[in-house]
Order: C-alpha cells, then structure tokens, then sequence
C-alpha cells in the first residue's frame, strides 16, 4: 500500500478510534448526551459543507433523498452518537469501543433476515455464532457484576442501530457523484433530529476541556473521518477501508487505559479478539444478494443504479 494511503488509515483509525475517548472527557467535564450529539453533528456537517463546496458538489435536491436522509440520519448518527454518550456516562470508553466492534455481526444478520446477505461459505455462520459467543463473554450474565446492564445495552444498541443503517443506505441511497455533499447532508440532517431532544439536554456548563473534547470528536472523529474514509475507498478499495474497523477498539482501549486508567480486564478483551476474528471469519466467501437499489435523480423519479453508498466504516465501525 503506498505511503499516503497508509497514513491515511493510520489517521483514520486514530480519529475515529479516539472518539470514545472524547466523548468521556466531554461527559465528565460539564457537558450532556444530548448536547454532545447536537455540537458533534453540527461541527461534522460543517467540515464536510465546507470539503463539499471545495470539491464542487452540492447538496441533493430532490425531497426523496432528503426524506430519506432522515431514515438514514436517524439510525447512523442521531440514534447511536446518542446512545454512545449515554453509555459512557457509567461505562469505560474503552468498552465503548470494544462493544462497537459487534457492528459488522449486526449488519451480517440483518442481511440474513431480509435475503440481502447468503451465508455460502461455513466460516461465515461461523463468525456468526463465534461473535455473538464473544460478545455474550463480554457482558457476563453468569457473574456477579457482569456488564449486562442497561448502559452496556445502550451501546450495543448502538452499534446494531449502525447495521440498521447501513442495511437501508445500500438499498435507497447512492452516493451518486457527489459522496461528501451525501454526507454533509446526512450529518445536517441528523443536527435536525437531535436538536429535538435540546429542551431535555440540561443546563450548558462545559469548561475548556469539554469544549475542545466536543470540537475534537466533530471535526476529527466525525467530519475528518467522513473525508478519510472516502478517499481511502477511493484510492485503495472498500476492503482496505474496511480494515480500519479492526483497530477502532485497539485504539480505544489503549487510549481509555493510557489518559484516563481504564481498566479492562482479561476476560473484556478475551471477547474483543473472540469478536475481532469473528468478524475477519464473516468476510470470507461473502456474497451479498442482487437488489434493486433506487436512486433519485434531480427530478426526484426512481431508476437504478448499481453504486450504494458507502456509510461510514464497513462497520463504519463508525463511533
């Protein structure tokens, strides 16, 4: 892989790895779930207007995108940017991260369930089943004190709310010619939706240290990434971008145990690698079935076309 592309996904993995870690400091230093999920939205939809107008693309016109952006905004981003926050308000960000990695997994069985997806190879029902086995490792149930709670079920709520997502988006978007306008639309749209929740976001008291970790998580872990992810499929493949999903809870684990002395036990990352390879087993001999996928042109009328956008990581293994 050339070097820029390298550094590329080494940036990627980092930025969006490290969103967990910013939504704990922006949570533990004044500001609330709901607040973090308006400001994330908003300053990640403004870096991609402005990456957007810079590439010469323009926001779709049609009303049937748009409505269907808010599908798409509810699930991949106001939903689960939403459940992350409320989660890691009593749970380490480093669980976050390891918890997100279940995504793929998701995306796998909701494939399965509506016949988007065949199972023709047995290593994928068997990182099927060795997934959902790490995960239940994860949380414990059998022990006193396991993490079968309802923040641990928030976040992984969160990470099946981003297979939800990706399973419409192949089906009724397309990035067109246009990919940063699609996201910078979606990211506007979901700015919309949590604004919903503004008269339940609390009284406003962030100091320094939230406001740079709120910046830091919309324009790095949000915005930048939609930016880095692009051009990393564009110029080495969707496979390449869907490696970086593997490094996401690597990096969120070392960063939560590294600045704020998270401890995750033997048995949490015993999962995490149980789940890592499970989803490495997925991908193998996959074959996705033939859909019809359509897709508005500036009229708004339905066609097809064989191009679905690509949401965050392949798992948009996405914070």
């Amino acid at each position: 892989m050339p070097l820029p592309s390298t550094l590329r996904m080494a940036a990627l993995a980092l930025f969006w790895g490290s969103g967990f870690l910013w939504i704990k400091l922006a949570l533990t230093h004044g500001l609330t779930p709901a607040q973090i999920t308006i400001a994330r939205c908003a300053l990640g939809a403004a870096v991609l207007l402005v990456l957007a107008r810079r590439a010469a693309q323009r926001l779709p016109r049609s009303w049937t995108t748009w409505r269907r952006l808010v599908v798409a905004a509810f699930f991949c981003n106001a939903v689960p940017f939403a459940l992350f926050a409320l989660g890691e308000q009593h749970l380490d960000s480093g669980l976050a991260g390891v918890l997100n990695a279940t995504t793929p997994l998701w995306s796998l069985l909701i494939g399965i369930t509506f016949g988007a997806e065949r199972i023709t190879h047995p290593a994928r029902l068997t990182g099927l089943l060795l997934g959902f086995a790490g995960t239940v490792l994860i949380f414990a149930p059998w022990r006193h004190g396991g993490l079968l709670t309802w923040p641990a079920l928030a976040l992984l709520a969160a990470a099946a709310s981003y297979a939800v997502a990706f399973a419409y988006m192949a089906r009724h978007l397309t990035t067109q010619d246009a990919p940063l306008a699609m996201s910078a639309a979606q990211l506007l749209t979901a700015t919309g939706l949590s604004t919903l929740a503004l008269p339940a976001a609390g009284p406003l008291h962030p100091d320094a240290t939230a406001l740079l970790a709120v910046t830091a998580l919309g324009v790095l872990g949000t915005g930048v990434t939609f930016y880095l992810n692009y051009r990393l499929i564009a110029d080495e493949g969707p496979t390449a971008a869907a490696t970086v999903g593997y490094l996401l809870p690597v990096v969120s684990v070392t960063l939560g145990a590294t600045l704020l002395d998270e401890h995750i036990g033997p048995r949490v990352l015993t999962g995490m690698t149980v789940v890592l390879v499970a989803v490495a087993l997925t991908r193998t001999g996959g074959q996705r079935a033939t859909v019809r996928r359509p897709v508005d042109d500036r009229r708004g009328r339905g066609t097809r076309d064989p191009a679905p956008t690509a949401p965050a990581p392949a798992p948009r293994l996405e914070v």
